[in-house]
């Protein structure tokens, strides 16, 4: 549990030591050798590619590591401090929080995901965000497949005091959207957030209804939907990279958002995510409270990873 009080990157830290942890042990027995080999450099590699984060990002500390290994000890704290550097560089480029920046307004915002990925309680975490800001939110219920769904995004509306559009199970969800954009534009609603569809076992059914979506949308706003934010359960490890490439080809993801790092030791999948798809990461989230959602850092979310100290 989270101490009250606890800072922001007390609890992203926290929240990734299972990570930092993991990293760890499969780094065991790497550490204090007299020669930074190329049998050692493999090792690492390795241990790193077990660690989730891919391929590319142990290729570039291994090639980091080549470079240097005649001048300096590899000790635990070097080898991390590297691991840092090199996971930053990555993740500096793609670390883009949601601006609301549309005219005019409202900034349409869809938010995807397979079901059990947190994403209807990012919603809420995100509109959390929004509201602090001073903008005026509205919700949609565009999941029209699950009656839960629907449920649990009109109590979160209550709870934040902010509008909400919803139908009846199996109903419409283009004119959901529809009519929650006319509501927001007349309300003068600067951000819209609409839940849609998670299932993945019909990609054809799923298509045809985001491209319905859209073109609902491209009517009465041409620019809409300015942003399609994926969501990812951290815990799935490797097979968010799945769903990342699925999503993209049927719906055209613009960014994404990483739940449940808290509760996993593949944290690393963010990393590899970044490296592969280049796509802006928008916030990660470390916990069930409503404030447990920030814009996402790379800076700290490297440090977080590799568990070495906060950056000064």
């Amino acid at each position: 549990m989270t101490e009250p009080g606890t800072s922001w990157r007390d609890r992203l830290f926290g929240g990734l030591k299972r990570t930092s942890d993991k990293l760890g042990e499969n780094l065991t027995g790497l550490f204090n050798k007299a020669a930074l080999d190329d049998q050692t450099l493999d090792e690492i590699e390795e241990a790193l590619i077990m660690t989730d984060l891919g391929p590319a990002m142990a290729g570039r500390v291994r090639a980091r590591l080549a470079e240097g290994r005649f001048n300096k000890e590899l000790t635990e704290d070097y080898l991390r401090e590297i691991i840092a550097e090199e996971i930053e560089k990555v993740l500096a480029p793609v670390a883009r929080p949601l601006e609301i920046e549309a005219f005019p307004r409202p900034q349409v915002i869809l938010v995807i995901g397979v079901n059990g990925s947190g994403k209807t309680t990012t919603i809420a975490k995100l509109a959390h965000n929004f509201l602090e800001q001073d903008y005026g939110v509205m919700l949609a219920a565009g999941d029209t497949f699950r009656a839960a769904a629907i449920g649990q995004l009109k109590v979160w509306a209550e709870r934040l005091g902010v509008p909400i559009v919803a139908g009846k199970e199996g109903g419409d969800a283009a004119g959901i959207v529809f009519d929650a954009v006319k509501q927001a534009t007349e309300k003068g609603i600067d951000v819209l957030i609409v839940d849609t569809a998670g299932r993945l076992q019909n990609k054809t059914e799923l298509m045809e209804e985001l491209a319905k979506v859209r073109r609902v949308l491209g009517r009465l706003n041409p620019a809409a939907p300015h942003d399609v934010v994926l969501v990812l359960d951290a815990t799935t490890g490797q097979n968010g990279l799945n769903q990342i490439e699925v999503f993209k080809e049927t719906a055209q993801v613009t960014g994404l958002v990483m739940t449940k790092l808290d509760g996993t030791a593949r944290g690393g999948v963010l990393v590899a995510a970044a490296e592969k798809f280049r796509l802006p990461i928008h916030a990660i989230g470390v916990g069930e409270k409503i404030e447990d959602l920030r814009p996402f850092d790379a800076g700290d979310m490297a440090r977080a990873i590799a568990g070495t100290a906060y950056a000064r």
